[in-house]
């Protein structure tokens, strides 16, 4: 494919194919591991992208009129902790003229997002709310479905469509057409009584029984609901009351036993590096298979944070409600970095806003406050820039740096919550194992049944060789005994 078309690709995403193992597995999971179809679907996904430009997509290159009308945006999550996609169906109407631009947007939102947070699936939401006849275009909803079904591959969780117009089933029945079995069963079609089997009231808006205020314009780009700074003793209210002084001296000897860890986590962090020059000044070699998954640390070009995804808590029953984030400054700059989440009033960090010295590691305590659980929903944003050596690292000079660094200059990271149910101890929570390294999302555990089920197919396949085989040696050795006790027949027949 890549040397007979290789003109009709665009060289990033073949470069990226050829390094992200996780979007390979994507392409296959989607094709249900079959090779040709998973080629087939690479093949036509990549002559899209060029077609499209979706790697050189960007706010500066649509028309500002497309994000001001609000009719394609992220905001919120489901409650399987999801990201929700938003097409306020109401706000779209028919135009030839508009529609490259309207499908480009489409494109860079999820680009936009794949990029950001590394694939994570969508649950889409069609609010077909106030809408009616003038608004039904199957050219653009074919496009959207085409986006999910052909070209982001295992990125679609469930279309959700809110309050479908009884004219528009015939169009929907066109709809279902095109969808193939695996996307039609992820089509919930619900009213204001029942969306809510699906997302919670607090990321629904009033109109469909939901207690959202949240309310669309822009700039900026409408895909976040982080507050910041997160307060190092929390929200400001009085729940700190909550906590009995037995917890407080626990927090106490806590810090101190992370000191002594700490320092060790420096040494570790000191042969890291050595071994990370070792690696730049060697690109040519060939890196394992197996290198990438072996990682539990995102590597940005000013931090390295551990762990590079998730932070894993436990619920209300297992008690677990400390994690560690580990930062690591890799340039030769005062780094400074703050932390947002989308749950301010759950939780503490420690320290929320402050600066890290070159080449040195520093420990983020993320802790709950009491009678709070942590939720899928939940998400936490770490933002670093590099600051100058004159500059000062307190509080005064930390605020100020912040109102003044370019955004262009600011290294974003997220991290997602994972709760964990078992009443077993884990060795992920802070009191266990201050490197916090997180057990296998449901992710790889899904990827790996997915390779458990394919050597299944071929041991039945193998199986059903053999019985084959079997059978073909019963009946071959039938007709010999035949065979055999016909001659013998025949030469008694002739002595008769």
């Amino acid at each position: 494919y890549f040397l007979d078309k290789s003109d009709k690709y665009d060289s990033r995403d073949v470069e990226r194919l050829q390094q992200d193992d996780k979007w390979v597995e994507n392409y296959l999971i989607w094709r249900h591991d079959v090779v040709d179809d998973t080629l087939k679907m690479i093949d036509e996904s990549f002559q899209w992208r060029k077609e499209y430009t979706v790697n050189d997509l960007s706010e500066s290159v649509l028309p500002k009129w497309l994000f001001e009308i609000g009719a394609l945006f992220l905001h919120g999550y489901d409650k399987e902790g999801y990201k929700l996609f938003w097409f306020k169906v109401k706000h779209h109407t028919r135009d030839p003229k508009q529609q490259l631009d309207k499908k480009k947007l489409v494109a860079f939102w999820l680009e936009h997002y794949a990029k950001r947070d590394h694939g994570k699936p969508l649950t889409v939401v069609f609010d077909m709310a106030e809408t009616g006849i003038s608004h039904i275009d199957l050219d653009f909803v074919r496009f959207i479905v085409n986006c999910f079904t052909d070209y982001y591959p295992n990125f679609l969780t469930k279309i959700v469509i809110f309050e479908m117009p009884w004219i528009m089933n015939a169009a929907f029945k066109i709809v279902k057409g095109w969808l193939g079995p695996d996307a039609i069963s992820m089509l919930k079609f619900t009213n204001k009584n029942d969306v809510q089997e699906y997302i919670s009231a607090e990321y629904l808006p009033p109109h469909m029984g939901g207690t959202d205020s949240f309310k669309y314009s822009y700039p900026p780009l409408v895909d976040d609901d982080f507050q910041t700074p997160l307060c190092e003793n929390g929200p400001i209210t009085s729940e700190d009351e909550h906590e009995s002084k037995e917890e407080i001296d626990a927090d106490t000897k806590e810090t101190g036993e992370l000191n002594e860890a700490q320092n060790l986590n420096q040494k570790k962090m000191n042969s890291i590096e050595q071994i990370s020059k070792s690696e730049e000044t060697d690109k040519t070699e060939v890196k394992p298979k197996n290198a990438k998954k072996a990682l539990t640390t995102f590597k940005g070009p000013l931090l390295h944070i551990s762990p590079a995804e998730e932070l894993f808590f436990g619920s209300k029953e297992t008690g677990e409600k400390k994690c560690l984030i580990v930062l690591t400054n890799v340039t030769k700059n005062v780094v400074a970095f703050k932390v947002r989440t989308t749950a301010p009033e759950k939780y503490r960090v420690k320290p929320s806003n402050s600066s890290c010295e070159p080449g040195t590691s520093l420990d983020i305590i993320v802790s709950l406050h009491g009678g709070f659980a942590a939720s899928l929903q939940d998400r936490f944003l770490i933002m670093a820039a590099e600051m100058d050596q004159s500059s000062g690292a307190g509080v005064p000079e930390l605020t100020q740096f912040w109102k003044e660094v370019p955004r262009t200059k600011v290294m974003e990271h997220r991290l997602r919550c994972h709760v964990i149910e078992s009443s077993k101890p884990s060795s992920l929570t802070l009191k266990d194992n201050a490197f916090n390294i997180p057990a296998k999302t449901n992710e790889d555990l899904h990827i790996q049944l997915t390779h458990l089920l394919q050597i299944n197919k071929r041991l039945e396949e193998q199986m059903n060789r053999c019985l084959w085989f079997q059978q073909l040696s019963v009946v071959l050795s039938l007709l010999s005994v035949t065979v055999a006790a016909f001659c013998f027949y025949l030469a008694y027949a002739q002595r008769s």
